[in-house]
């Protein structure tokens, strides 16, 4: 069974929820003691292993873990909503943990 090594977030400085992910991420970072990497626009890794629509075309942000055998594979695409349609980290941080343990 795969470990999972690194966490990698895939975002733009400019969209609105940038500040959001990056915490997002350095707070699981922290709860998993796993190392974590922001990389800016990174298309081509998203397009080969991340999220993508219909045409193949990927969205940001995105959060993917790289597996100790070389994998990649996706946690969170698509921040989860509340009730009031406000993003809602605490349901991101449980999907995203609850996918950890799977591996």
């Amino acid at each position: 069974m795969s470990k999972p090594i690194k966490l990698i977030l895939v975002t733009a400085e400019h969209h609105p929820q940038h500040k959001m992910w990056i915490k997002l991420v350095k707070e699981i970072a922290e709860q998993t003691g796993l190392e974590y990497e922001v990389r800016i626009e990174d298309y081509i890794l998203l397009t080969e292993h991340g999220d993508t629509d219909d045409l193949g075309m990927a969205w940001l942000p995105q959060l993917l873990v790289r597996l100790d055998n070389g994998e990649y594979k996706v946690l969170l695409s698509r921040m989860p909503l509340n009730k009031a349609l406000q993003p809602d980290i605490k349901k991101a941080k449980e999907e995203i943990l609850n996918k950890l343990k799977e591996f």
